[in-house]
């Protein structure tokens, strides 16, 4: 499905959690009829009890406030947050809480990926921040790298309904009508500013590639430079030809991810993608400095995206995401200009012929753990067009 292209909107980026969360509690501090937030990880830390205590705050004054988070990314918050938030008068539900370990069922996988936020039908939040201190980075070192963007505008109708049909899918499978959509704020759609954006959403039934097609347009359409960080980066084979051909038409291509393990079976069948990609021109940074968690791209100096979706199979063919696309040269150069400062105070180049100096054993374990995860998102139904 085309993304639809809406004008008149003021769109700011936000650069992790030190300038998304103050944005978003002064936000539901200030709220007057509605509160929506959805979240992958809301985490009972310093952050997630801050951020909880707000929307507590504003159910109490007569606030309708709704939260959603993922039953496998926010596991214990049905334990530790949930509680004390439906006590203030919060409606809290959780999406697919039936986790079977060790159990690889395609449904099982299918994951409510994406971060949004809307508040009076006025602004909206739309990103890759979960609801998790930047400080809190198990195994990582600090702080958690990834963007954010407050919306205002008419962007906010597609967001807003986009929030209202997963809540109301959420309701009927859980069978709950007392959480049902009595009351919601009407959306302001009223121009308040001049930059240009769509909200892509990924799900499994209407809107499978939409932001992977987004991505692949505006990729095979570049003239000059294509700029791409993804803290997963596992694309498929229609993903990789494109970029290989942007590079072979002397487009530069410019690759920037996470250069410090969490996943070891991803991160090493990543890196057996790094020999073609740069023996095709391709140049991969990988960011050092602390833990990378960012999801966005420039391309051409006015295309640029932010939102919840990695280039991997998690994210393309499995998980609910959401990005929004802006075509604006002053927030495209804004959102490149931080992340050239990102590579050039955090991250290595890699030598072209980086994947040649490993031994043979160490190119057998990468090759080994690329095809493994192949045959993994194969079981679970997929991959075979990819």
């Amino acid at each position: 499905m085309a993304a639809k292209f809406l004008s008149g909107n003021r769109l700011t980026l936000l650069n992790s959690g030190a300038e998304y969360f103050p944005e978003l509690i002064r936000a539901i501090d200030g709220a007057q009829r509605d509160v929506h937030l959805e979240s992958y990880i809301f985490e009972d830390d310093a952050t997630g009890r801050a951020v909880a205590e707000a929307l507590s705050n504003a159910a109490r004054r007569g606030v309708t406030v709704r939260v959603l988070v993922d039953g496998f990314g926010a596991r214990e918050f049905a334990d530790r947050l949930q509680p004390a938030l439906v006590e203030a008068g919060v409606q809290a539900m959780i999406y697919r809480p039936d986790i079977a370990r060790f159990q690889l069922r395609r449904h099982r996988l299918r994951r409510l990926h994406r971060k949004l936020a809307a508040i009076d039908g006025e602004i909206a939040f739309v990103g890759g921040i979960n609801v998790i201190d930047d400080l809190n980075t198990p195994y990582q070192i600090p702080p958690r790298y990834d963007y954010a963007v407050r919306v205002e505008g008419p962007l906010l109708t597609p967001i807003q309904h986009a929030q209202h049909r997963l809540w109301e899918i959420v309701l009927w499978a859980k069978l709950n009508r007392r959480y049902r959509l009595t009351r919601s704020s009407p959306i302001d759609p009223e121009v308040r500013g001049e930059q240009t954006a769509a909200f892509l959403v990924r799900d499994n039934i209407l809107h499978r590639r939409d932001i992977e097609e987004a991505y692949l347009e505006a990729i095979d359409a570049a003239q000059e430079d294509i700029l791409l960080a993804s803290a997963y980066f596992l694309p498929g084979r229609r993903f990789r030809k494109a970029l290989q051909s942007a590079a072979k038409r002397r487009v530069r291509v410019v690759i920037l991810l996470q250069g410090r393990i969490e996943y070891r079976l991803l991160h090493y069948a990543t890196q057996a993608l790094y020999g073609r990609l740069l023996g095709a021109g391709i140049r991969i940074f990988e960011y050092r400095r602390s833990f990378l968690h960012a999801k966005v791209a420039v391309i051409d100096r006015h295309w640029a995206t932010v939102g919840s979706s990695n280039i991997d199979p998690f994210s393309l063919l499995l998980a609910r995401e959401a990005n929004i696309v802006v075509k604006d040269p002053v927030f495209a150069e804004t959102l490149r200009q931080s992340l050239d400062q990102a590579m050039l105070n955090g991250a290595r180049e890699l030598p072209v012929d980086s994947w040649k100096r490993l031994p043979w054993p160490s190119r057998l374990l990468r090759w080994v753990s690329y095809n493994l995860v192949r045959v993994l998102v194969g079981i679970v139904g997929y991959g075979g067009k990819r």
